[in-house]
């Protein structure tokens, strides 16, 4: 759902000192995180273990000690309500003790040994059941995931090239770093690290729910893959006009293009994700993040003709050194993991209580834009749920990074964080967990209130 209203002005004077309040509120309540941040400055690059933790809102990152369910706590003593959740790769919780027990118990056992375990067969049924695709293969990671797809789609098709969507997210997947200049032109996306290649030489860009651009890019009858989240979600949630999907996937058919639907952050739209609750037909599937409650570990199924057809390609001889695979791959824990969180987390009741909770949260914060006339908008899928600093909720990537406010951002996130709410730092997106509770979204609610209310005031 969406919500929108008119346009006001908030006075970027009144935002900026509200910044600078919010700032030395929250160096004065965390000088344990600001000592150990200084002193990272010595061993770790840029103080952080990760390049993007400098990003979350505060003059540095807090660090935790601990955290269970949909809190946790930082090294100064202070509880949070995370609604960030390892953006998704928590979004079972916090540590599950039945996923604890499962780990220790398999850590006990053997932790990984380039040997398959009856975890991994249990785990490749309740996928198949989930998504309707029959066969699959295990990773560390969802961006390996993505990797390992596309280079299936690049063999069996004989392309080069792959199609993504405007300010889409892949994890680290070297293709999807593009956009599309100005002019149309496919480029680098701003901020891009060492790209390899230019990206026009190995990706086409359009914009999401256009049709009439798809067909246009296939049109070239080079492009192996259409990789895509059926719903974007790092630009903010952008859902997909009804009958998209269709046309698209019946467009990507004609053209012998493979479409790979990469379900990692789109799992929150149910058990099977947007492809079992939207009716979708992948030819390959990625899931990864939350597949084992935060335990490294994703997986890529693909349907009978893609196996067949990539099966008929693959030597024995040469079947370890193709650039699929990882010595760490598929191990023993991670699939332990995977097999607790499937069978007890992530399951139908969870996804109900945790949808209930993001229409809460949806509804609560819709409220309060009405009572502002603020002209921003709330979008839910499924148990994650977005505000986004525009009046109407975009239809593509392009319009809504366009309608992106960095300052008003981080100034939000900053005071929710003051106050003991978690947000995920690179966009205004809230996720439910199973142990999320009606008090937690509504204490939300009330921050984000009386962030508004600040915001707008006359004075």
């Amino acid at each position: 759902m969406s919500v929108s209203r008119a346009v006001t002005h908030i006075d970027p004077n009144k935002l900026t000192a509200i910044h600078q309040r919010e700032t030395q509120r929250f160096i004065h309540d965390h000088p344990k995180s600001a000592a150990l941040y200084s002193r990272a400055q010595d061993s770790l690059l840029g103080g952080v273990p990760m390049n993007w933790m400098k990003k979350w809102a505060g003059a540095f990152p807090i660090f935790v000690q601990s955290a269970k369910g949909a809190h946790f706590t930082d090294v100064d003593g202070r509880d949070y309500i995370d609604l960030c959740l390892g953006d998704t790769g928590a979004m079972t919780g916090h540590s599950p003790d039945i996923v604890i027990e499962s780990v220790a118990r398999q850590a006990r056992q053997g932790i990984t040994l380039m040997l398959p375990t009856e975890d991994a067969l249990w785990v490749g049924e309740n996928l198949k059941h989930r998504f309707g695709l029959p066969f699959w293969q295990f990773t560390l990671t969802a961006t390996d995931a993505n990797r390992f797809a596309i280079r299936i789609a690049r063999e069996i098709t004989q392309r080069r090239k792959i199609l993504v969507f405007n300010f889409c997210y892949h994890g680290t997947v070297d293709e999807s770093f593009a956009t599309l200049d100005p002019d149309g032109t496919v480029g680098p996306r701003r901020g891009n690290i060492g790209p390899p290649v230019n990206p026009a030489g190995t990706t086409r860009v359009v914009e999401f729910n256009d049709l009439v651009a798809l067909e246009a890019a296939l049109k070239h009858n080079d492009i192996a893959c259409i990789l895509a989240e059926p719903a974007m979600t790092n630009v903010g949630i952008i859902l997909p006009d009804a009958g998209y999907w269709q046309a698209a996937q019946d467009l990507a058919r004609r053209y012998g293009t493979l479409f790979i639907a990469d379900e990692t952050h789109t799992i929150c739209a149910g058990p099977g994700g947007c492809t079992r609750a939207w009716h979708l037909t992948p030819d390959l599937l990625v899931f990864g993040k939350p597949i084992g409650s935060g335990i490294p570990g994703a997986t890529y199924g693909c349907t009978q003709e893609v196996a067949d057809r990539i099966s008929a390609r693959i030597h024995l001889e040469d079947c370890d050194v193709g650039g699929i695979g990882g010595t760490l791959a598929g191990n023993a824990l991670s699939l332990a993991a995977m097999r607790a969180t499937l069978e007890h987390i992530l399951t139908p009741a969870a996804f109900e209580h945790m949808t209930r909770l993001a229409t809460r949260f949806t509804e609560g914060v819709a409220a309060e834009i009405r009572k502002a006339n603020l002209p921003w908008s709330v979008t839910q899928l499924g148990a994650r749920a977005e505000y986004t600093f525009t009046a109407t909720a975009p239809r593509n990537g392009g319009a809504s990074y366009a309608a992106s406010d960095f300052e008003l951002e981080r100034l939000l996130h900053l005071y929710a964080l003051n106050r003991g709410v978690l947000l995920t730092p690179f966009h205004s997106m809230a996720l439910m967990c199973p142990a999320t509770t009606e008090y937690d979204v509504d204490a939300h609610t009330r921050i984000f209130a009386q962030a508004v209310a600040e915001l707008t005031s006359p004075e």
